[in-house]
């Protein structure tokens, strides 16, 4: 019972501060859940990551979901799921019923304007973070315990390439990359 209600405190805290959804919420993820309660490791979360491509739904309900059922079960799942998503819930209600109604206030127009930037600042050390841990496993190059991953190198350049020339969707260029995981497996 206090593993439950573990998880639903820690991802309602989780969910009552990202702001900026998808992969804003990943720094906090990795606090909580990775660094400071050690449910997962970081490889777990780069895994949980890749998977929530191919699922519905955003990164924080996927991973709540996950490290739910890893640590209690079912049960689990649910009542992570459940903190992580209630916030943004309530917080929905209110100020969707608030910025409809008064959307042309200025003050409302300089927030947005705020908080674009900031959540691009958040995204981009959750990107980071994840370049670290899949394509140099681990470690920045030239740190100590750096080695790179040449498939992974390529795999991130062919789906920049896909993604940035063609009209394939999210799940095509993960599936692309699934097949070239599979393939570099029984090739190398």
């Amino acid at each position: 019972m206090a593993m439950l209600w573990d998880l639903f405190v820690t991802f309602l805290t989780i969910g009552s501060t990202a702001f900026g959804g998808g992969y804003a919420v990943m720094p906090l993820i990795t606090r909580y859940v990775v660094e400071e309660r050690q449910w997962i490791t970081i490889v777990e979360l780069a895994d949980v990551t890749s998977i929530s491509q191919m699922t519905p739904g955003p990164i924080i309900l996927n991973s709540a979901t996950f490290v739910g059922v890893k640590m209690a079960g079912f049960m689990g799942g649910v009542v992570a799921t459940l903190g992580s998503v209630l916030p943004s819930f309530i917080l929905i209600l209110i100020l969707g019923y608030y910025f409809f109604k008064h959307s042309d206030l200025a003050f409302i127009q300089a927030i947005l304007s705020g908080l674009r930037p900031a959540i691009v600042g958040l995204i981009l050390i959750a990107s980071l973070a994840l370049i670290q841990t899949s394509l140099f496993n681990g470690a920045w190059p030239g740190m100590e315990g750096s080695s790179f991953n040449l498939v992974a190198i390529l795999t991130f350049i062919v789906g920049i390439l896909i993604s940035s020339k063609t009209k394939i969707d999210t799940l095509g260029i993960v599936t692309i990359g699934g097949l070239i995981g599979l393939a570099s497996y029984f090739i190398l």
